[in-house]
């Protein structure tokens, strides 16, 4: 399936995230934590996919995108920083592994959060969202991506890390073996993790030596 959709609106979040949102096709649907591929409708980008986060709640009229630009790598993400209302992109089906399970702990690494956000979103609607704990890590604070509505929802379930801004107001700690054992009580919950490939890799390895359960572990793979 392959739809052509029209950048309804493009604004950034951060100084290098920036949401869209586009027209939604009739009967498009998702599920909170899924994504597709998107390409750019323009000679020379139609076949250049990339994948991206839904972040919109599923019944809203439009579809949303929360991403992060690359200007460096002069690739989709750089183009999409060029487009405005009005452009066109190309939308696909939606896949993903990432969906909720039920109460636990998510752990995001800089644009890792994006999948987190529509479950969120959706929980708070229903008023579970504070049955979970976000852990969320960046570079600087200037890279916590919607930091005030991380924590609207989830209060102080919403804990942020900083790694390289050594006057941060956030905990400095990097997420590892040390930090999850002083930051986790019960490890038989649902863990979420997304971020940088090797983050992934090391968390995953991590937890289910701390005693998470394999299947209880819920990322990309």
């Amino acid at each position: 399936m392959e739809a052509i959709v029209k950048i309804l609106s493009a604004e950034y979040v951060t100084h290098d995230v920036r949401r869209f949102r586009l027209e939604k096709p009739e009967d498009y649907t998702f599920t909170p934590g899924q994504a597709t591929e998107l390409s750019i409708n323009k000679e020379d980008w139609k076949d250049k996919r990339n994948p991206f986060t839904f972040t919109a709640l599923t019944d809203a009229p439009y579809l949303e995108f929360t991403i992060k630009i690359y200007p460096d790598h002069q690739g989709v993400t750089h183009q999409l920083s060029l487009l405005n209302p009005g452009d066109e992109l190309i939308l696909r089906e939606s896949w993903g592994a990432i969906e909720y399970k039920g109460p636990g702990y998510f752990i995001a690494g800089g644009a890792g959060i994006t999948p987190f956000i529509a479950i969120f979103r959706h929980l708070y609607t229903t008023g579970k969202a504070r049955d979970n704990k976000l852990f969320f890590s960046n570079k600087t604070d200037e890279d916590i991506i919607l930091a005030e509505e991380l924590k609207n929802i989830l209060g102080d379930n919403a804990h942020f890390t900083v790694t390289r801004q050594k006057d941060s107001q956030h905990d400095q700690r990097r997420i590892d073996s040390d930090f999850l054992k002083a930051e986790i009580k019960d490890f038989s919950k649902h863990f979420y993790i997304c971020g940088p490939d090797e983050m992934v890799q090391e968390l995953t390895a991590t937890l289910e030596q701390l005693g998470a359960h394999a299947d209880a572990l819920v990322f990309e793979k």
